[in-house]
């Protein structure tokens, strides 16, 4: 049996970070076309449909819906994809499935953007009213007033109104009943994900103080308002919002911080730290560098294993007669799970490909770290 998955669009390399993209109430995944590109230079990206809006089936969700059912979707479309761990940016409806996510299931954000969005979206009963009507008359009379509940004065996206126009009636009540259902204020100090919350000055749907709120209760959150900005940020500004997120995404700190903790899962904390103690104002550039581009990006890099990686390494080194650089390799793949006899067969392999004298010399190099191992 086939499961009926959110209809979606992935852009980017399929080695880069995955990075999932929600959209907001009425829109289709068109509202991140002005940003989505952008964003695919350095991230996987996945741009997704609600339920009934764009090209997901309506009945991917009912009457009472919630945003958890969202969520699930939104993971269950992760799963398919074979992504684990992923970056998330929402706006509005999507935003909140981000929140959500972040609160009950963390395990799986690396880090979080929310965008013109709320932890509660000022109680039940406009929702439960708006349902109502769409239930009854549909969503014509609905979208005429899209553009001031969206964008301010004179601006338009005719694509994103004839995206509102089109969808599927219940499937967008059952997303106002998500809304009308939807209160996280209590639960936000819980969030542990990086957290960037993106406001629009002028969103008469979620005024700045509801970003404010969430980012004065989420742990070292960072927040950006835009001015000029409405409800729908990534299609009226959408250079201000791509670098907000940019830097919170893919900026240089981040890489660093996040390569330097792989470089101390590889080769160890003892070395970092004596690395780290011998650096110099005039190594300083130098080390970071490693830790931003080598462990940053290279050994992030999910394409290959850390094994693999190991494995790699070690035979370049030998190539090049780096035997100081190899021994500390060795070390390192034994942290990244290779046996004795593995690391033994990698350097046989070097025999026949960089000849036998550099072979001998990397034997040698070896065998004085595996003995110390064993010692």
């Amino acid at each position: 049996m086939t499961t009926k998955l959110l209809n979606h669009r992935a852009d980017g390399p399929t080695s880069a970070p995955p990075l999932l993209l929600g959209p907001s109430l009425g829109t289709s995944y068109a509202l991140w076309d002005k940003v989505a590109p952008e964003l695919s230079i350095t991230h996987r990206v996945v741009r997704w449909d609600l339920p009934g809006h764009g090209g997901s089936a309506a009945d991917l969700i009912g009457a009472g819906a919630t945003v958890a059912d969202l969520a699930d979707l939104v993971l269950a479309l992760a799963d398919s994809l074979g992504v684990e761990r992923f970056a998330y940016a929402g706006v509005s409806l999507g935003g909140a499935v981000g929140l959500h996510l972040a609160v009950r299931h963390p395990e799986r954000l690396s880090s979080l953007a929310v965008i013109c969005s709320s932890a509660h979206f000022n109680g039940a009963k406009p929702w439960e009213e708006r349902a109502a009507l769409v239930r009854r008359e549909g969503l014509a009379g609905l979208a005429e007033s899209a553009d001031a509940r969206w964008f301010t004065s004179g601006f338009t996206v005719p694509e994103l109104v004839a995206d509102h126009r089109n969808a599927d009636p219940g499937a967008y009540a059952a997303c106002c009943d998500a809304l009308a259902a939807f209160d996280l204020r209590d639960e936000l100090p819980s969030i542990t994900a990086p957290s960037l919350l993106i406001a629009g000055r002028d969103d008469p749907a979620t005024p700045p103080a509801h970003l404010r709120e969430i980012a004065d209760a989420v742990p070292g959150a960072a927040l950006v308002e835009i001015p000029g900005a409405s409800h729908l940020a990534p299609a009226q500004c959408p250079e201000a919002v791509l670098t907000a997120l940019r830097a919170h995404f893919d900026g240089a700190a981040g890489r660093a911080k996040r390569g330097m903790a792989v470089r101390r899962e590889v080769l160890g904390d003892a070395h970092v730290d004596r690395a780290q103690a011998r650096q110099t104002p005039f190594t300083a550039r130098f080390q970071d560098f490693i830790s931003r581009y080598a462990w940053g990006e290279i050994w992030t890099d999910p394409t290959l294993t850390r094994r693999e990686r190991s494995m790699i390494t070690l035979t370049a080194l030998v190539a090049h007669g780096h035997y100081d650089e190899l021994a500390m390799h060795v070390r390192a793949a034994r942290r990244n799970g290779l046996t004795p006899d593995e690391i033994g067969a990698v350097l046989l392999q070097t025999a026949v490909y960089c000849g036998v004298p550099a072979a001998n010399s990397a034997f040698a190099a070896a065998q004085r770290v595996l003995a110390e191992e064993e010692g």
